[in-house]
């Protein structure tokens, strides 16, 4: 080993691979080591624009600012976009290349080998070590000859790993044993120590499982990590947030839980709101029960608009707004709120054209170019009481293929990056608007503003909190995490691995 690579692999998806990445990475940072994070390949619908105007996921992009660095496409150089259950956009180095169904995208990764392995060089050359991740199991063993991310990324990085186990749903040691017994007998010497994930309770109670699982796979088991309640950025829609229900609030903000919701992370600041909740919603009802409805980003605008219009969700929205409900769009869900939709060269959708909502006096055409980049402006506005927003900095990225031609019945309140055509607008009262920038409510004003109008009309009392902005909401819950896992995790133990040693059995007990 080069001392120079730590890989985290699971026995399965959602059991916190991209978490104790984020942790490990923050760790390391403190420890005065300059580290970067990579994922060979992600699934997600959560993706960022960079500086230099290319796409990568968000999970590796927290990861990155866990690890105090620019987020770079090097971190991710494959981002998969899922458009239907067997279609996805496949973004290559930052920039798409097509829309590949499974089969197409089995066939054509052997090509992006050598690639990944050449990007992550680069960045490994410019770091004192990489934490690597996986994706699903390493044990998937019918996609093991195509493996991309996995083993054939841990060899390829001269990687060791650690395998994770999620206790939370049962069954850990028999996902653990078979996970490294169904791999090839070199692949399972590079597993250099076993993590348990998600524990509550007395570890003294697993320490029966722990002893036996070191007896049968002669794999240490470096850390018990118990249950965390930090709110770090989701990976992808596998995430616990769309279980959430509505608490006794003063306010509630209920998220459109479309098919194909994207960036839904742009909402998380609104929850560290006082007397707020966030809830995703998936029917008619619940938009009843809203002070604010959101339509979030999309990867598929038209198909999701139409799931929505076959739901009632659209009609339901629609009287919402009517009786001047708050309504806000970002990105794709800007694009809904409009008269009408084109997508003449199929780029989102099989559906060529569709009515939108008709709140927004706008018309949005699909491109064949996709615009990404990162994006800042004031608000400045003539809407009623969007008004009193006016110099607010708002500042994120862009990441659509829409062009929208404006009527006079909008009201611009953004404008990005010197434009002269607005990218942000409202109808004339005030309580219909969006954008196309994801992170409108990242530096706190603007959703304090929100939350604060709709306190108002309700009669409630405002909050006079200090605002907290994402980057400092971020801060404290990537310091949480790290000293959650640096109190659980055996960091002597990983220090070691990473040198390319072995640790001993049985350090857990100590």
């Amino acid at each position: 080993m080069r001392g120079k690579s730590l890989m985290f692999q699971g026995t399965g998806s959602s059991v916190g691979k991209s978490m104790l990445c984020t942790a490990v990475l923050r760790i390391l940072h403190q420890d005065g080591l300059k580290v970067a994070p990579f994922k060979a390949q992600n699934m997600a619908l959560n993706s960022f624009a960079t500086s230099e105007g290319l796409e990568m996921g968000r999970a590796q992009v927290t990861q990155a600012e866990a690890a105090c660095i620019e987020p770079s496409v090097k971190m991710n150089p494959i981002l998969l976009k899922p458009t239907s259950d067997r279609r996805s956009q496949v973004v290559v180095g930052g920039k798409p290349i097509g829309t590949l169904t499974a089969m197409e995208y089995e066939e054509y990764k052997p090509q992006l080998r050598q690639f990944v392995k050449d990007t992550y060089d680069e960045l490994e050359s410019s770091v004192d070590v990489v934490v690597i991740e996986g994706a699903g199991s390493p044990a998937e063993i019918n996609l093991h000859e195509g493996d991309l991310v996995n083993m054939a990324m841990a060899k390829a990085a001269d990687a060791p790993v650690l395998l994770i186990g999620d206790i939370n749903p049962g069954g850990v040691f028999a996902s653990v044993y078979g996970t490294v017994k169904l791999l090839p007998e070199d692949e399972q010497k590079m597993i250099k120590g076993i993590v348990i994930n998600k524990f509550r309770g007395d570890v003294k109670i697993l320490e029966p499982g722990l002893d036996m699982l070191e007896e049968l796979l002669g794999i240490p088991v470096v850390g018990v990590i118990p249950y965390m309640d930090v709110d770090i950025e989701d990976e992808d829609s596998v995430t616990e947030r769309f279980n959430r229900q509505y608490g006794g609030e003063a306010v509630r903000i209920a998220v459109v839980h479309i098919p194909h919701i994207s960036n839904f992370t742009d909402f998380n600041i609104l929850e560290s709101e006082a007397d707020v909740s966030v809830k995703y919603v998936k029917s008619a009802s619940e938009i009843k029960d809203a002070d604010i409805v959101i339509i979030p980003g999309t990867k598929n605008t038209i198909e999701d608009l139409n799931w929505m219009k076959q739901r009632g969700i659209a009609d339901e929205i629609v009287r919402f707004a009517r009786k001047g409900g708050m309504v806000v769009g970002i990105c794709g869900g800007y694009q809904m709120l409009g008269e009408r939709l084109y997508d003449p060269y199929y780029s989102e959708s099989r559906i060529p054209e569709m009515a939108g909502l008709g709140l927004l006096d706008l018309t949005c055409t699909f491109e064949n170019e996709k615009t990404t980049v990162q994006s800042r402006g004031v608000v400045n506005s003539k809407a009623g009481w969007m008004s009193e927003l006016n110099g607010v900095l708002v500042e994120g990225y862009e990441i659509h293929m829409g062009v929208n031609d404006y009527g006079p019945g909008c009201e611009p309140f953004l404008f990005l990056n010197g434009r002269e055509h607005p990218d942000g607008v409202s109808n004339k009262e005030g309580n219909v608007m969006g954008t196309y920038l994801h992170g409108l409510f990242d530096t706190g004003a603007f959703g304090r503003a929100l939350i604060n109008k709709v306190k108002k009309d309700k009669g409630i009392a405002v909050s006079d909190e200090e605002i907290l902005t994402m980057e400092e909401f971020r801060e404290r819950e990537l310091n949480k995490a790290a000293d959650i896992v640096r109190a659980n995790l055996d960091m002597d133990a990983v220090y070691e691995i990473i040198r390319g040693g072995d640790a001993p059995l049985g350090r857990w007990k100590e």
